[in-house]
């Protein structure tokens, strides 16, 4: 039996359902093969003797759910660092898609990159979320567009889950953009997409969702829906970009369709906010990309949790929009540029991000019989870990009941519970 008990928290996040992210000040976790079994305040009363018991001193620090990046990228060739001049001159980013960068850029460099290649790539990334608290991440597709790519890339990923601590949600999203073979012809790479490539995934359990980029100059609203309905008949649960530049009632097709999650959402309408609530559906926002891309706006969080709608943070690690892999970094861009408070956060990083990506049953807060994926941080409480911006506070990662982090070094990095 292997065992856990962290004592002497000064600040234990649990992040359980319900207002705020159930704080408890002074307290214990207790761990038993993979699993918590066991949490609260003051001295620990569970049984935890035995040699194989090991006791975690997290007095001065912070613990907390494993950070769930609902909303990433992490799959692709290349990088797009060219673009910045273009950027800081105030080109839009469809216009830089209009030229042949954007997206395509990538699509070509990650066509050109072998698998190996492109899992050495995405494992150092994932080496680097894991550093800075990182346990589970969603990972699309769609920078391949065509079949041996898309295919190439969901396999990496599903190769990297078996192999990497971090567990990988894998999303097909041959929905990004027309790749450039099927330029005027948006209807019949649909066509190629539902006949061949969807049907490929489904039958080697590649991906378990589809996501559109519904966006003007890219899928319409009419577009969007049918590749939702077909990606429904295959079997795949649902997420959709949507209205991240131009307000194109994409929230309001995710309430319609019953997606899991609606994402981006800084154009998203009063309508569109009723909808998603009204359905259930998350509410992923990427305040990163806001901050990356100048945009001089955010979405309307505050809003979106008044009107009752499940809201969660992600990245959107990409290598064109928001290239970083720290979560971190994103809790000061959604404390300053959405107005939310270090509790919303971190529970928009743990419990409401396990709902983005439908494993609220096992992940996402610290609640007896979930999975003991924990991240100790060394700060007294949440806020300081907001306050004191721009470095890694984590001191201790544990996955599926494993240390997979100490020290600020990755100590066991294959194979972890699997």
């Amino acid at each position: 039996m292997k065992a856990d008990l962290i004592i002497n928290a000064s600040t234990i996040a649990c992040c359980t359902e319900g207002k705020g992210a159930g704080i408890i000040e002074g307290g214990y976790i207790a761990v038993k093969n993979g699993r918590i079994i066991e949490l609260g305040k003051g001295n620990a009363p569970v049984n935890m003797e035995g040699s194989n018991t090991r006791i975690i001193n997290a007095y001065g620090k912070t613990v907390t759910p494993g950070l769930i990046d609902s909303h990433t990228h992490l799959i692709h060739g290349g990088s797009r660092e060219k673009e910045l001049p273009l950027k800081l001159k105030g080109v839009p980013y469809l216009e830089i898609l209009k030229m042949g960068g954007g997206i395509l850029s990538t699509v070509r460099s990650t066509r050109s990159a072998s698998k190996e290649e492109l899992k050495s790539k995405a494992e150092k990334s994932l080496d680097r979320m894991l550093l800075h608290g990182t346990t589970t991440v969603e990972a699309k597709s769609g920078y391949g567009l065509d079949f041996d790519t898309e295919i190439k890339c969901l396999e990496a990923a599903a190769e990297l889950n078996a192999s990497h601590p971090v567990d990988i949600v894998s999303t097909y999203m041959g929905a990004h953009a027309v790749p450039e073979e099927f330029k005027g012809n948006t209807r019949g790479y649909m066509g190629f997409m539902f006949e061949k490539v969807m049907p490929y995934i489904r039958e080697n359990n590649l991906a378990e969702y589809i996501d559109v980029f519904c966006e003007e100059g890219v899928f319409s609203p009419e577009e969007s829906r049918i590749i939702m309905q077909k990606g429904k008949e295959e079997g795949f649960k649902l997420k959709i970009h949507a209205d991240e530049i131009v307000p194109l009632q994409g929230a309001e097709l995710a309430g319609e369709m019953g997606a899991v999650s609606a994402e981006h959402l800084l154009a998203a309408s009063d309508e569109g906010i009723a909808a998603m609530a009204e359905a259930g559906t998350t509410a992923i926002l990427l305040p990163g990309t806001s901050f990356y891309l100048m945009l001089g706006k955010y979405a309307q969080a505050r809003k979106m949790m008044e009107k009752g709608v499940r809201v969660a943070i992600a990245t959107d690690y990409n290598p064109g929009t928001c290239p970083t892999e720290n979560l971190q970094s994103i809790m000061t861009f959604a404390c300053f540029g959405m107005k939310m408070t270090p509790e919303e956060i971190i529970k928009g990083m743990t419990l409401n991000a396990a709902y983005g990506v439908d494993k609220v049953m096992e992940i996402g807060s610290l609640e007896a019989g979930k999975k003991a994926d924990m991240v100790i941080f060394d700060a007294p409480n949440l806020e300081y870990i907001i306050y004191h911006f721009g470095i890694n506070h984590v001191s201790t990662v544990i996955k599926n009941g494993e240390t997979v982090v100490e020290n600020g070094m990755i100590i066991k990095n294959k194979g972890i519970g699997r």
